[in-house]
This record gives C-alpha cells, structure tokens and sequence, in this order.
C-alpha cells in the first residue's frame, strides 16, 4: 500500500470514527429523556382508553381516533364534577383532571455534505419541547392547543390550534354530526394523514436545506393565521367543510401595518370534501380540498398576489391481525397570479403553476415497529425573479422542481414513546441533479441522516 492510499485509508477511518461518535452521542442524549416520558398523555387519561385505541402509531389516525375528533375531543371515560339544572339538563361537566400533557424530541441530524462555513452532525436537545391542553372543556366542545420550545431561534410560543364544537343528531335513520372550528392552520382539522399538516413524513430535521417552494395551503399560513369553519359528517361516509381565514401573525404590529408580511386581503376561503368507506378490514378514502386568497407580500395595501390551491387525496387502510398498512397520497395544483410581486421585479413571470406530488406507504407490525417508504415531487415553472441562484437554497436553473424518497424506521417500546430512523435522499433539488445552486452543490449533497426520540407525557 503506497503512502497516499494509507493516509486515504487513514483519513476515512477517522471520518467513520466520528460518525459513529456522534451517533453514539445522540443515542446517549436521547436515553437521558427522564422516565415521566412513560406517562400517559391527556387524551388517554380522559377517555381511559390506551393510545392505540386512536392511533396505528402515533400521530397517525384510525378510525376511533377519526371519530373522536370529529366530536370535538370530548368523549369522557374518567371521572368528571357534574352539575345539573332543576330540569335535568347538565350545566358543567368538569374533568377531575386537567386535560394537560407534554412531548419532549431529541434529534441528531447529519446531512450528506457539510453546509459551508456549518458543523455538521447537529444534535437537538430538544428538538421540540411542546404542552398541551388537549381534551373536552364542556359537553360538546374540546381542544387540541399546543404551545411549543423550539431549537430554531430558542423560542417559546403558541403553535398548533384545533378547538371545536360537535353535536350529533339523525337524518332520518342516518347520523349526522355537525360541528365548528377554531384553528390556525389549514388542514389541521383534518382527520385523515393524507392532508398537510398531518401527513407523512411526521416528523423532520429542522437544521437542514429545504426546497424553494411550496404551496399556499402546504405549510405557507402556518401559524399566521386564524380561521373559523362549519363541517358536517353524514351517514359515516360523507364529510364537507367550510372555513374562512383572516391573518393573526405571531409577532410583529398589531394591527398588521406597512412592516408587515404576507397578509390576507380581506378573507381566504378554505373548502373541503371527502369520501369513505369501510369494509371487512379495509378502508379507503378519497377526497378533494382547497384554499384561496389574496396576499400582500409587503404591508397592507396596493397591489396583491392571489394564490389557488386545488388538491386531491387517497387514504387506504388494511388490518391484518396485529399488523397494518396505510397508504397515503396527495396531489395539489396552485396557480399564482404574482401582479405585486411581478411589478416590483420580485418575480419574472406575472403567473405561475406549481404542482406538489407525495406518496407513501406505512406498515406496521405488533403495534412496536413501522416501516415506511415515501416519494416527493414538487414541479413548477422556470422563474429566475422567484428562483434565483444563490448558494445552497437557489436555483441556477430558476426552476422549483424537487423530487426523492424518504425511508423511515420506527420502534415503540411503549405507546407513548417512538423511537425513529429517518432518511432522506434527493434526486434532484431546486431545478438540477448536479450543481443546482450554480455554486457547485449537488441534490445528493443535501441527503439526511435523522434520528428522533419522540416521548409524550
């Protein structure tokens, strides 16, 4: 062996050394999550019912836990102070136990190129550290309200919101629930983990590059808004929704002013329909949502960009046993009609199309193990304005499109603790396979390594 190739040999063993170094560290960090974690989350202590009676594996849905969302989180199995009028009709109905829990996540991430001028193999302690207040408030209305620490920017404030009134009644021979929302983000009212907010993959690095564009209704109000909607579930199968969205930005002016960002003009309507059916032990749903609006990308006057975002979903479920298999999908088409955006040179077309595409399937085995395997795709016009070249995030071809896989292990030792192997490999990102960025960075560069624990109390 010559010189050059043992000091080659030399220099991989120390690069494998350290790998192995930082993923034994973050397996230590993880284990040092203290045993409360085994505790049993809010929605469990008030129907007295374990966490599989909801979830396959959480934080995805089965039928049950479809069902008790749609009636407002308010099924009560535990013990309750009750008080009733003198003719019989209950004026409180108080949990013994506030519906109160909490998730701890600790991560490791390593991404397959070191970003310049970054140390790689980033560790998250936490990654996430959220409270909840989750569970019935009165007889037909309940709550999903999550207030969260994240690593980015070591801030602490409020995040995911569902609260929601439901009643059930008949048509006929046929039940019929009706219910309103209360939320602050598009599709997270929704039961299926086929939409946005709730869909695959359910839990990511937050420390790595991500792709320039997505729409409107994919993560884009996130938190930045409030909305209010009516939804009806007829005879099991038929479901449709109705919200408008106003913009409540965390931060910032009060009333929203000339300093702010990306503000709704007027309303943004959301709509949603969808269909099941239950068999034997299958299941399908097919379904179709949207949401429409009118921005301003700086303050809160002049021109605006409208944004409309159509997309289709699937959802199927096979029980075998003590194993199951999901399978997922979404597609959404969003038009951008960019006349603030164009006119200020922010943008070179004063249109655009934008088409996001994912697939996955998920298998899991004695209600420990899952398995899952996904497919992303993100597709959209040539726009050198909205998709310029710059290190890392750009795009020397001034296209959006994106695509790859995401596989993904997961171990639950208890109901309430998941333990998660998660990679993610790019076949193209920002527009190109090789030197996409036009600083010579390649899709293959930004492929992920995450491990997650992920505990809920």
């Amino acid at each position: 062996m010559t010189d050059r190739h043992k000091k080659k040999g030399e220099a991989l063993n120390r690069k494998i050394l350290r790998v192995i170094a930082a993923i034994a560290l973050a397996l230590a960090l993880i284990f040092l999550v203290p045993e409360a974690s085994q505790a049993v989350p809010s929605y469990a202590r008030q129907t007295n019912l374990p966490c599989s009676s909801c979830h396959y594996m959480f934080p995805e849905l089965q039928p049950f836990g479809r069902l008790f969302k749609l009636h407002g989180y308010t099924l009560v199995g535990a013990d309750v102070i009750e008080a009733k009028d003198k003719n019989d009709r209950t004026t409180l109905s108080l949990l013994k136990i506030p519906p109160l829990s909490g998730m701890v996540q600790a991560s490791f991430s390593k991404i397959n190129k070191t970003l310049p001028g970054t140390q790689n193999n980033d560790i998250g302690f936490p990654e996430q550290l959220s409270f909840f207040f989750a569970g019935q408030v009165t007889p037909h209305l309940g709550a999903f309200v999550q207030f969260t620490y994240a690593i980015e920017g070591a801030s602490f404030g409020w995040d995911l919101v569902d609260i929601r009134y439901s009643h059930q009644t008949s048509v006929g021979s046929r039940d019929l629930v009706l219910g309103a929302t209360l939320n602050d983000n598009p599709t997270i009212q929704d039961v299926w983990n086929s939409t946005p907010v709730w869909g695959f993959p359910y839990a990511a690095s937050s420390v790595v590059p991500e792709p320039a564009a997505a729409a409107l209704v994919d993560g884009g109000l996130e938190r930045e808004v409030a909305g209010l909607g009516a939804y009806a579930f007829f005879d099991g199968r038929l479901y449709g929704e109705f919200d408008l969205y106003r913009s409540a930005p965390q931060g910032g002016p009060h009333p929203p002013d000339q300093t702010s960002s990306g503000i709704i003009k007027n309303m943004a309507p959301y709509w949603r329909v969808a269909l099941q059916h239950e068999w034997g032990s299958h299941y399908l749903e097919i379904g179709t949502f949207g949401l429409t609006g009118k921005l301003f990308p700086n303050g809160v006057s002049g021109l605006t960009d409208k944004y409309t975002d159509i997309a289709f979903d699937l959802q199927t479920e096979h029980r075998m046993g003590n194993s199951k298999v999901t399978g997922h999908g979404i597609w959404i088409h969003e038009k951008q009609d960019l006349e603030a955006t164009y006119e200020s040179g922010g943008s070179a077309n004063p249109t655009n199309k934008l088409n996001t595409l994912r697939l996955n399937a998920n298998c899991y085995f004695m209600e420990q193990w899952g398995l899952s395997l996904g497919y992303f795709s993100t597709t959209g016009d040539k726009d050198t304005g909205l998709y310029a070249q710059e290190a890392i995030t750009g795009s020397r071809t001034g296209e959006p499109n994106t695509d790859g896989i995401i596989a993904e292990l997961a171990f639950l030792p208890w109901l309430n603790t998941k333990f998660t192997l998660q990679y993610v490999i790019y076949s193209k990102f920002n527009g190109a396979k090789d030197d996409y960025d036009g600083f010579g960075r390649k899709a293959s560069d930004n492929n992920t390594i995450f491990l997650l624990s992920w505990f809920a109390m």
